[in-house]
């Protein structure tokens, strides 16, 4: 749940637009993002869009060319560069600060977090099955939140160092097998940067890729609707003219 609070909802819904959702998704989706506990809708959106407009740049919040441990954490633990503070107030958030379920989250964002990334998880193991008050807490609460962080770290990181590149051979996002399993199918990134508009994050539809099982189920409900997707000859065509001609995950 706290992972498609980012890949879902921050990610897909609100940083992309790439489908919308009706309101009941949009609250399920805000609580699971307060679960993750990885910055509010809002600020998680902008640094997510900037990343996006000056990907590799001192304007990018984790520029990758800095190197792996400033892209995967380090960026978080100094100020921001002058770049992401000066490019970022350009930014268009009106969208974001339109929708009530962002404006709501990040008013009490950190009550959110203590109640839904700390609390809740600590207190129905122990309610519901006996379990001991450290083990839920150690377990259910900080080890969970600490994987699904560096899951999603990798993909700032890892999926921006080691891969292959089908769709886009000279931009440094690229396709990794480790970060589509352990991030809910956000390491298809060299095709998620060619083509950022696309809901499912990928060309290979529901192939470990369970954010969009996830979004396609919510449209079999009526919760999502207008999903974005790449037309297959555009694909096909910026692999051929862009693509370092690999087919498909490539480790080494």
């Amino acid at each position: 749940m706290s992972a498609f609070g980012i890949t879902v909802g921050a990610h897909r819904l609100w940083s992309h637009k790439a489908y919308k959702a009706k309101l009941p998704l949009r609250i399920f989706l805000g609580i699971c993002n307060s679960m993750a506990f990885q910055n509010d809708i809002i600020e998680w959106s902008r640094d997510h869009r900037l990343h996006h407009k000056f990907s590799e740049t001192d304007a990018d919040p984790h520029n990758a060319k800095r190197g792996f441990f400033f892209s995967h954490c380090g960026w978080l633990m100094c100020r921001k560069h002058p770049d992401v503070k000066e490019k970022g107030k350009d930014l268009d958030l009106s969208d974001l600060f339109a929708d009530p379920v962002c404006v709501f989250q990040r008013r009490y964002y950190l009550l959110s977090v203590l109640l839904l990334c700390v609390i809740i998880p600590t207190a129905v193991p122990w309610y519901y099955w006996g379990e001991s008050l450290w083990t839920s807490y150690v377990v259910c609460a900080i080890f969970r939140y600490v994987a699904v962080l560096n899951f999603t770290w990798c993909v700032n990181s890892v999926a921006h160092l080691w891969g292959n590149k089908p769709y886009d051979r000279r931009i440094n996002p690229v396709e990794n097998i480790v970060v589509t399993l352990g991030a809910a199918g956000e390491g298809y990134h060299n095709y998620h940067h060619v083509f950022p508009s696309d809901y499912a994050a990928s060309e290979h539809g529901w192939t470990i890729n369970p954010s969009t099982v996830f979004i396609d189920f919510m449209a079999v409900l009526g919760q999502v609707y207008d999903r974005k997707v790449m037309d297959r000859e555009v694909i096909e065509r910026r692999k051929a003219k862009t693509g370092d001609g690999s087919k498909w995950f490539n480790l080494f």
